[in-house]
């Protein structure tokens, strides 16, 4: 069966996910989520992909982040899995495959489901039980997103950006900021359909969103 060609529209985010082989561990010390984290920048940075978000877990990581071409995510998901997985196999004297099979992805609708995918993302280390709140789970851009701190990896989205009021003056200093509201809406958990969409629609490689959206996806597919 052929495989489903990857999708792209010009300034339209996507969710995408990887996980390791049969669900293996990627990740076991703060090395190796360093080492990661540079990759995905690194990776990123040359294929001018803009990540929103991120969460490294233990056996697979998110993204929510837009590419500028079609060529944008393939290269850079192509980058970090060979480079990562020659480091990971080096340090742990393993061989094979790291990865299980090719990257998941699917276009996010940004008037109803960019949120959703913040919120999916950086949640994730509380719906999996590690953290009771997500600040307490370091590697994910729940940081920088909700709390404002630093992060080199991390490209607001204008949308998010109006959302959480969030302007800066000419020097980059900002002007307004009303992150609570982002971190408010994050002690909410995300409802079962939206995730069950979500899930859903990274499986399948194609869109979330409102229905005019998702029939727009349809007819490219």
């Amino acid at each position: 069966m052929p495989r489903r060609p990857r999708l792209f529209i010009p300034n339209q985010p996507q969710h995408i996910v990887v996980r390791g082989h049969n669900r293996d561990p990627i990740l076991a010390r703060v090395e190796d989520f360093r080492f990661l984290y540079q990759c995905v920048k690194m990776a990123a940075n040359k294929n001018s992909l803009a990540v929103h978000a991120w969460v490294f877990m233990n056996n697979h990581l998110h993204l929510l982040a837009t590419p500028a071409t079609s060529e944008s995510l393939p290269k850079t998901m192509q980058s970090i899995g060979r480079k990562y997985a020659q480091y990971f196999n080096r340090t742990y004297h393993r061989s094979g495959s790291l990865w299980e099979g090719r990257y998941k992805s699917c276009l996010v609708d940004t008037d109803s489901y960019l949120l959703s995918c913040y919120r999916y993302i950086e949640l994730n280390p509380v719906r999996a039980g590690i953290v009771k709140k997500p600040e307490d789970y370091v590697y994910s851009s729940y940081h920088s997103n909700a709390l404002g701190k630093d992060d080199s990896l991390v490209t607001i989205h204008s949308e998010f950006a109006s959302f959480a009021g969030i302007k800066e003056n000419l020097d980059g200093s900002n002007i307004g900021d009303k992150r609570n509201i982002y971190i408010e809406l994050c002690k909410e958990s995300i409802d079962r359909k939206t995730l069950t969409s979500i899930r859903r629609a990274t499986e399948g490689g194609l869109g979330v969103g409102r229905a005019s959206f998702l029939v727009k996806i349809a007819r490219m597919s």
